[in-house]
């Protein structure tokens, strides 16, 4: 009785927690916008709703501890997701280790950066859910539903996600992952045509997602060439002498944070940035200088609730971008290591939450 006495009271204490976060003032409900979005086959909005039913209410109570310590490691799980998706889909394979066949995606140059307490994080929702669930929810829908949370107990909005992902069986090669993440030196005309090309996004699809660097850091070798040899036109002057400040040369080990208003709150503040010539990247920076996407910025500076709208939309666009579904792939028991052939676990969670395979 005194268990669950305690374990009601834990839970009183995240509702409790959960409605001060609904209420904060930089929450702006959008739920809803997400499903005009049209879903790919063998995903579903309600997908674990018999097999794991506590699964969003699982990762949400683990991520508010963990939040509550590091804030900071919001911004290292939606990149996770991002660096995922954008490379051969949201299917997993950046979380895995390499393997006699080569180097995985995480020693790509591009992911070098990534948070390893995120790849720790998702693992350890893995285990936690898969010791209450079973093994039907796979790392691909544990990353994806983390980076919603990340954004949401940041400030930002609280969208649904579709789920039903399965976890890849390879990882991309350095050529693949290289030619789908652009660089931050790119240009936003460059990374428009890019995305348009290889993920059918749109350019209000680039600016929003790019708003994800609201939160988080970057190291100086991202953005160095802005303040070395010469220093970048579009760049601030005062913020360029903080930025040397930060980096005495182009290739130091520092960082700064992306946003410098507000670095841990996910809100517009970045966009207001890019109007003040404060954008860390060049990538980020050029959003305000090219023409497709210049007055988007300017829109999202002045009304927060609207990018939070299209960012939403733009996440429920690249959350679904070449998923594995039914059959395909597997439902990994370790994030980072593929399933041993012989006992690979092949079975598809169906909408109604039966296990209709399993060999």
């Amino acid at each position: 009785m005194g268990s669950s006495t305690s374990s009601n009271l834990v839970l009183m204490m995240i509702m409790i927690l959960l409605s001060c976060v609904l209420s904060s003032s930089n929450n702006v409900e959008v739920e809803g916008v997400e499903k005009s979005v049209p879903l790919k086959d063998g995903l579903s909005w309600q997908f674990y709703a018999k097999s794991c039913p506590n699964l969003e209410f699982i990762i949400r109570e683990q991520l508010i501890k963990i939040f509550k310590d590091d804030i900071a490691q919001a911004a290292g799980l939606l990149r996770l997701h991002f660096h995922d998706c954008f490379v051969q889909g949201c299917d997993g394979s950046v979380l895995l280790d390499g393997s006699a066949s080569g180097p995985s995606e995480k020693n790509a140059p591009p992911n070098l950066t990534l948070r390893a307490k995120a790849f720790k994080i998702i693992n350890d929702l893995r285990a936690i859910i898969h010791q209450k669930c079973g093994r039907v929810v796979s790392c691909s829908d544990i990353t994806a539903l983390a980076a919603r949370d990340a954004v949401f107990l940041s400030g930002g909005p609280i969208y649904a996600v579709p789920l039903g992902r399965r976890d890849g069986l390879e990882f991309a090669t350095l050529e693949v992952t290289l030619a789908n993440l652009p660089p931050p030196t790119s240009s936003a005309s460059a990374i428009v045509d890019q995305l348009a090309t290889n993920q059918k996004l749109d350019p209000t699809d680039v600016v929003a997602l790019s708003g994800g660097h609201t939160i988080g850091i970057a190291h100086c070798p991202s953005f160095g060439d802005r303040l070395y040899p010469n220093q970048d036109s579009t760049m601030d002057q005062n913020f360029a002498k903080k930025l040397k400040g930060v980096c005495p040369k182009k290739d130091t080990d520092a960082f700064t944070f992306q946003d410098i208003l507000t670095p841990n709150i996910f809100d517009n503040k970045y966009y207001i940035d890019l109007m003040n010539r404060q954008g860390l990247f060049t990538s980020d920076q050029d959003l305000f200088t090219f023409s497709k996407t210049k007055e988007i910025v300017k829109s999202f500076a002045i009304n927060q609730w609207l990018f939070f709208e299209k960012f939403v939309i733009a996440m429920t666009k690249m959350g679904q971008l070449n998923v594995l579904t039914g059959n395909q792939g597997e439902i990994r028991a370790n994030c980072s290591v593929r399933n041993p052939q012989k006992t690979a676990f092949l079975a598809s969670v169906v909408e109604n939450g039966e296990i209709m395979t399993n060999f």
